[in-house]
């Protein structure tokens, strides 16, 4: 009995010493700062190429790409953007965008579920992978070209004649988002048409209005007038051609009473947002209010409660016009936006961090004006990699459409 104990215990001994380190200690794969949560089949390191597997799962789930499985041709196809990847199950190569790349490994079966290459997928969606042995951890983060993006369309006449070439910049420049400002005399077959190609883009469309006027009561029937417009277009023209959701840009804090009966401003402002709130309840349509990013700074009037956390139970997104041309140190892009970005987070609320490219007169460190496009990604991307792992976090928004269009 103790020569069988005794074998046995070195029968174990032996297959412990060959059983490859990544299996006694599960791989462990984060995106964005966030750990992810495998519920089933769970990521493992293929011994012979040591490349970490991930379910095929993942990549949408997490990635944000559209997949594409074939048992017939065991082919797998994802999509994201512009971007397609096609590989074959067993096959040391893939077509990105029709072009052959050869990679190690290859996609295979493991359990009935498709495994695939995680640094070759996720590098071919333009995110940057990093191993951290110390953790046993990949980190995953996703590329700013891949973040969502809005714009700021301020005449809507360009409607009348540019409408290819905005779907083109925007097809380009990887916009998810446009912020049209309605001008309720262009004939709305014209906003029909183009909001049809932005929608067959995966382009929404926002009906944008405001201006610092809107927060005297006075100017609620104007509110209303446009918020009444805008559900009688999208009645008329169906779902494939209606505005997504009403943008509102109001900014008070450019009038001269800002500064000189502050209170009173606010208190007007906040019934205009109720009022805003009210005739949209139940409309389908998406609520966001451009807000400066210091708005944390200013309470409720009479209340240990900052506006922005008021705003944020109210509306479903804010976008903090949060105009600096750097990402990271004191006054940046990363910095301002904290705050609200917390508040947010907590409040399960949605945050678009807005950066200019108008030419501004508060200093040389605001706008991206006369600077490149290519100096504008790379900030925003310092800026996204820090940003990403706020939950609140909904991307970038640049202002405006055509300073975007005119940068170098």
């Amino acid at each position: 009995m103790r020569k069988l104990l005794v074998c046995t215990l070195a029968i174990m001994l032996c297959l412990a010493a060959f059983t490859p380190a990544t299996y006694a200690s599960e791989v462990r794969v984060s995106v964005d700062g966030r750990e992810v949560q495998f519920p089933d089949e769970h990521p493992y390191v293929d011994q012979k190429t040591n490349l970490t597997m991930v379910p095929l799962a993942f990549v949408s789930d997490k990635l944000g790409a559209t997949t594409k499985w074939s048992g017939k041709l065991k082919q797998i196809t994802i999509l994201l953007n512009r971007d397609i990847i096609i590989l074959m199950i067993g096959d040391n190569h893939a077509l990105v965008n029709g072009k052959r790349v050869d990679f190690e490994g290859s996609a295979v079966l493991k359990n009935g579920r498709t495994m695939v290459p995680l640094r070759f997928i996720s590098e071919a969606l333009h995110a940057i992978v990093d191993w951290q042995p110390s953790l046993n951890l990949v980190s995953v983060m996703t590329s700013v070209a891949r973040a969502p993006k809005g714009t700021w369309i301020w005449d809507s006449n360009i409607l009348k004649q540019d409408q290819d070439k905005i779907i083109s910049f925007a097809r380009i420049k990887g916009i998810t988002d446009i912020y049209l400002q309605v001008d309720r005399d262009i004939d709305p077959a014209i906003y029909e048409g183009f909001i049809r190609k932005a929608k067959s883009e995966g382009i929404q469309v926002e009906a944008l209005e405001g201006r610092p006027e809107w927060a005297y009561r006075s100017k609620q029937e104007d509110i209303q007038k446009f918020i009444a417009w805008v559900k009688a277009y999208n009645a008329a023209v169906g779902p494939e051609a209606s505005f997504s959701g009403l943008h509102f840009d109001i900014e008070p804090y450019a009038l001269s009473e800002w500064t000189k009966d502050n209170k009173t401003i606010l208190e007007c402002w906040m019934d205009n947002l109720r009022l805003i709130e009210k005739e949209t309840k139940g409309s389908g349509l998406n609520i966001a209010i451009d807000v400066p990013f210091w708005l944390n700074t200013i309470n409720v009037p009479g209340k240990d409660y900052s506006m922005s956390a008021w705003m944020l139970e109210k509306f479903d997104c804010l976008v903090i016009m949060n105009y600096r041309n750097y990402a990271l140190g004191s006054n940046g892009i990363v910095k301002n936006a904290q705050a609200i970005l917390r508040e947010a987070s907590t409040l399960k609320k949605k945050v678009v961090v807005a950066v200019e490219t108008l030419e501004s007169k508060e200093g040389p460190r605001v706008s991206f004006y006369s600077m490149s496009s290519e100096v504008m990604e790379k900030e925003l991307q310092s800026a996204h990699n820090q940003l990403a792992h706020y939950t609140s976090y909904a991307g970038f928004a640049i202002h405006d459409f055509k300073s975007w269009k005119d940068m170098k």
